[in-house]
Order: structure tokens, then C-alpha cells, then sequence
């Protein structure tokens, strides 16, 4: 997906989660330091940039912690969401009540330094895949609570999404097979017809294979998707060619956005990398307060 079609966040879905960080940083009474030292009508300038240059994920949030302390704050977005920005680029100006605004300060550029380092990472991924034909997607590797922001900003940096819960989809993985009882031998066969009968129409099947022998028997039992687990490159190569577009491949298992173009050029169809949103750094963004008048 280009980020040209950025995606957006319902209210709906955002403001509870963004009202729940709030909460969790005022604490019992709140701002104990500010309500100390800043006069409650006093009012600010303040500008949010980037540090660092990066992909901006994560507007609505950061805007949406500033509104819900102070409908009145003036929250103006300078660059757009997916946008790429320089060191020192202007993403917010603020203007209203001090209090409000330094309250919600670190809840806003959490959202913000958080979703635009997984948009970053996740664009980096994207652009070295460029050209091959593969997609770069997510997994459940989320943090708790946080996952429907974390996959938003996969989309954002123009990658895709993997299943989003449990619900979504049926990965037939290893530990299923190894609790389903009777003959090893056809044990993911037995498993894709008894999947398929519990299934409805719309839920898409995957299987996970750790070895060629298991893609064989996924392909021969009729599995349309199957994830590709922790194989090296040249195992890759070799299911794509057993495979012959017969199945969408997704490679998985210790990949990281310096490894995509090479897994990318094995003829996979999708790469899967839990690092988006277990391990990329947060992009540096800070909020810049002129002096109160």
C-alpha cells in the first residue's frame, strides 16, 4: 500500500485508548508540578518537531491528548500523517491554556515518538523490497493494548497487516499440530480439513511450516496460504519453486527491515516482521514551550 492512501483512525477506536494514557499519567490529582508553578490562566506557544528525520505516524493521537485536556487549545498540524520530515521539521503548533498543554505533553509525544518510529522502520522495509513484488506485513508482536495503534502505524509507513486477533484468521501452527493426537504422519492434512469443516466461508486458512517436507504436505492438502518459518534463503528459493504460485508464501521467523530485500528477492509473496512493532525505536520528537505570557 502507498502511503499516498493513508489510512485513519475512527474516534471511536482512538479516543478511549488516548483518554486511558491520560489517565494513567494524572494519576489521583494530576499535574502536581505544573498546578505548583503556572498560573491557571496562563497561556503558551509551544511547537512540536522531530529530532530526527523519519515517517510521521500518530497525528490524531498526539493531537487528540491536547484536545480532550482543553477543547479550547489550538492544535494546528503542520505536516500531514505518512509524511517524511527532516531533523528539526515542524509537526505541531499549539496555542491556548499553559496547564493543559504541558499536562498533556508527554501522553502526545509518546503517541507520536511511538508510532512514527514502527511508520519509519516499517518504510525502510517497504522501500528495500521495492520492485520484488512482496509485501512487508506485521504480526501480533504488539504492546498490550496498544495494538490497533501499532498496526495503524504499519499502514502508515505502507505496509500491511497481519491478522489482528485470534478471530481473524486460522494459522495452523506448530503447537496445534503437536496437541492434536493420533498419526504424525498427515497430521496437517487432518488438521486443514477439520479447520475448513469448523470454518466459514469468509476465514482465510494458513499453515505454518518449519521444513520443505511440511510445505509438500500443506501444498497437497489444499492450503492456500502457508507461512514460511525461520528458513534461510536458500530453503526459501527452493519453496517458492516447489510451489509454483500455488500458494501465497510468507516468509517469518527472525527477519528484520535490514534483511527484507534479501528475503524479498527469494520470490516470496509476503514478509512478516515482528520487530515493527516489538522493537523499532521511537522516533526523537520534542515539544518546544515559548515563554508564558
Amino acid at each position: 500500500m502507498s502511503r499516498s492512501a493513508t489510512p485513519t483512525l475512527p474516534r471511536l477506536l482512538l479516543e478511549p485508548v488516548v483518554r486511558n494514557a491520560l489517565k494513567e499519567d494524572f494519576g489521583r490529582i494530576g499535574d502536581i508540578t505544573t498546578n505548583a508553578l503556572v498560573s491557571p490562566d496562563a497561556t503558551a506557544r509551544a511547537r512540536l518537531v522531530a529530532r530526527e528525520s523519519g515517517i510521521i505516524a500518530g497525528m490524531d493521537a498526539a493531537m487528540l491528548a491536547f484536545q480532550l485536556l482543553d477543547a479550547d487549545l489550538s492544535v494546528e498540524a503542520v505536516c500531514v500523517e505518512g509524511a517524511a520530515v527532516d531533523a528539526g521539521g515542524l509537526v505541531l503548533r499549539i496555542e491556548g491554556n499553559a496547564r493543559a498543554m504541558l499536562a498533556a505533553e508527554r501522553t502526545a509525544l509518546d503517541f507520536l515518538a511511538r508510532l512514527s518510529g514502527i511508520a519509519t522502520a516499517t518504510a525502510r522495509a517497504v522501500e528495500a523490497v521495492k520492485g520484488t513484488g512482496a509485501r512487508i506485513s506485521c504480526t501480533r508482536k504488539t504492546t498490550p493494548g496498544l495494538r490497533v495503534l501499532e498496526k495503524y502505524a504499519v499502514r502508515v509507513g505502507g505496509g500491511v497487516n497481519h491478522r489482528f486477533g485470534l478471530d481473524d484468521a486460522i494459522l495452523i501452527k506448530d503447537n496445534h499440530l503437536a496437541l492434536r493426537s493420533g498419526d504424525k504422519n498427515g497430521a496437517i492434512a487432518s488438521a486443514v480439513r477439520d479447520a475448513q469443516a469448523a470454518a466459514g466461508h469468509m476465514v482465510a486458512i494458513e499453515v505454518e511450516v518449519d521444513g520443505l517436507e511440511q510445505l509438500e504436505e500443506a501444498l497437497q492438502a489444499g492450503a492456500t496460504k502457508i507461512l514460511l518459518d525461520n528458513m534461510d534463503v536458500e530453503e526459501l528459493k527452493r519453496a517458492v519453486e516447489i510451489t509454483r504460485s500455488r500458494a501465497i508464501l510468507e516468509a517469518s521467523g527472525g527477519i528484520n527491515p535490514a534483511r527484507a530485500g534479501e528475503v524479498a528477492r527469494t520470490g516470496v509473496d509476503v514478509i512478516s516482521i515482528g520487530a515493527l512493532t516489538h522493537s523499532s525505536s521511537a522516533l526523537d520528537v520534542s515539544l518546544d514551550v515559548e515563554p508564558q505570557r
